[in-house]
């Protein structure tokens, strides 16, 4: 369970840390509300950074704490260490890259990564007792 615990944290922590990234960015810019449209904006590229988080940190933290509850096996635990990387990776690959209008290879390693996992652990989910 010390796995879940510690996975759900990192998740969460880089949620807020992210969120805390979009404020001070739109405090600097003074765009206040909505978003540019460049993918190349650095506003634009930590929202969509934020935004993509959202969208996957919750349902992973609820397959870490599912599967960690119940005695996982060590690739699941594996599984939930390389799906935080994974999400870290792509966060930071949007970040730094030049424009999300092109690949990058923290973006395609951090996203195989999340879908490869993901579907692994809900697979595990459904495995144990």
């Amino acid at each position: 369970m010390q796995v879940a615990i510690i996975g759900t944290g990192a998740l969460g922590l880089l949620l807020f840390l992210l969120g805390l990234a979009v404020s001070m960015m739109r405090g600097r810019t003074g765009v206040i509300g909505g978003a540019p449209t460049d993918p190349a904006d650095p506003l634009y590229k930590v929202i969509r950074a934020h935004a993509n988080t959202a969208e996957y940190a919750p349902m992973l933290a609820i397959l870490f704490l599912l599967v960690g509850e119940r005695n996982p096996s060590a690739w699941m635990l594996w599984a939930m260490g390389i799906a935080v990387v994974s999400r870290y990776l792509i966060a930071i690959g949007m970040v730094v890259s030049s424009t999300l209008a092109k690949p990058h290879p923290l973006r395609f390693v951090g996203a195989l990564g999340t879908y490869v996992t993901g579907v692994a652990l809900c697979i595990a989910a459904f495995m144990t007792p």
